[in-house]
């Protein structure tokens, strides 16, 4: 009686599943709507939008959210470039060195490594065995694959092409142990927020926390949703994915504002790197949350202006599956969700995180005087959660960390 229960009951899942609809770019789009109310009904569009599939983009397209969601981004983004447009030692008020600038702002405090050979930035891999490799920026992939030591120390460059404020919107102030707090200060610091009468970005704190708590909530409707999914791939059948999320106090937004690039740093269309803005790159969350980036141009009286992208080719670029780069479009109406390394972890390398990076996708006065806003939610479990038998999350993170901070910064 039981199976056959629950064969009827699988049936009618299979009936009432909702047919995979996609973006003109082809990232899998999913309704709001039907994320609250029929979550179950959505497996095969998660499968096929996180699943292995060489055409799988790793990456979720939520759309038809609630009203308030458009004025919560216009709101925050704005302030995002008001506050890149202080006076540098005003922002530097609220930077936080000892937790790595974890907390606050960041500008020129993330390293990446300096290819002196074809003057370009690079991201350096160290795969299992110790072999290193890396892609160039420009001129074509290169690669460089050895089991030789190589001595970076010399091409360390500080990335100043964006700045962020960090931030978690959910807990101003984490409740555990002080030992736990200031082995993690990445995670455990206490936000700090802008003075509220801090000319140009009055109401920044509540800016920052509507929109973040709102993507939040949004991913832990998703998390359930892909905790199905996500259950035959989990090395630990008892992880629950919304619970992780919704119970984690390591909640983390990035607020960022991509500075123009100067006249003297444009170049020709053909010569521009694909990654030009921002590098490719893996988040380590377990799933983040990206809203749709803001253009604005910097008027002759100061005032900046929403614009549209300086190019076609301006934006957000990941990589699929199956290793093919594709540009995708966030709707300014919609969030956007993908798969970040935590998961990757957990679930044995079955579920991979989301290569991705920015362009700019302009050169000359195209792009003079244009900056790009954008928020991004991390959303991850506490730092004592183990993802695999010998790793928990504070661990893998603190990997990750000193990868990108150089002891300069410090």
């Amino acid at each position: 009686m039981a199976r056959r229960l629950l064969s009827r009951t699988m049936a009618s899942l299979t009936r009432q599943m909702q047919p995979i609809t996609r973006t003109a770019e082809g990232a899998v789009a999913i309704s709001y709507p039907t994320l609250v109310s029929s979550p179950l009904s959505l497996r095969d569009a998660i499968d096929e939008a996180f699943g292995s599939h060489p055409k799988s983009l790793g990456i979720i397209i939520v759309r038809d959210l609630p009203l308030e969601y458009s004025a919560h981004r216009e709101r925050l983004l704005k302030l995002a470039y008001q506050f890149a447009q202080l006076l540098e030692d005003v922002r530097e008020k609220y930077t936080h060195p000892a937790s790595r600038y974890s907390f606050g702002w960041s500008h020129g405090k993330v390293w990446k490594h300096f290819n002196l050979k074809s003057s370009s930035l690079k991201w350096v891999v160290c795969d299992d065995e110790g072999n290193y490799e890396w892609e160039a920026r420009s001129g074509g992939p290169l690669f460089y694959v050895g089991r030789s030591v190589v001595n970076l120390s010399g091409f360390l460059m500080a990335d100043t092409l964006k700045g962020s404020y960090y931030a978690n919107p959910v807990v101003d102030k984490p409740s555990l142990s002080q030992s736990e707090q200031e082995k993690y200060p990445e995670y455990y610091g206490q936000n700090i927020w802008p003075r509220a009468d801090e000319g140009g970005i009055e109401g920044f704190e509540s800016a920052f926390k509507n929109l973040g708590r709102f993507v939040f909530n949004v991913g832990c409707q998703l998390a359930a949703a892909c905790q199905p999914f996500a259950l035959s791939h989990l090395s630990d059948s008892s992880m629950s994915l919304p619970e992780l999320i919704s119970s984690s106090q390591t909640t983390k937004a990035r607020l960022l504002h991509y500075f123009p690039p100067s006249p003297e740093e444009s170049i020709s269309k053909e010569d521009e790197p694909i990654d030009s803005w921002c590098g490719f790159h893996l988040d380590h969350s377990l799933l983040t949350g990206l809203c749709s980036a803001m253009f604005l141009r910097k008027g002759s009286n100061g005032e900046p202006t929403v614009v549209s992208s300086p190019s076609p080719s301006s934006g957000l670029y990941i990589r699929t599956r199956g290793g093919d780069l594709t540009k995708v479009s966030i709707p300014v109406d919609c969030l956007a969700f993908q798969t970040g390394e935590a998961l990757e972890v957990a679930t044995g390398g079955k579920l991979r995180a989301t290569p991705h990076c920015v362009r700019v996708g302009a050169s000359g006065s195209d792009a003079v005087n244009i900056s790009r806003q954008t928020f991004a939610l991390f959303m991850q479990p506490n730092t004592d959660q183990l993802l695999s038998p010998v790793q928990t999350f504070g661990q893998f993170s603190k990997g990750v960390f000193d990868e990108h901070y150089s002891a300069e910064t410090m």
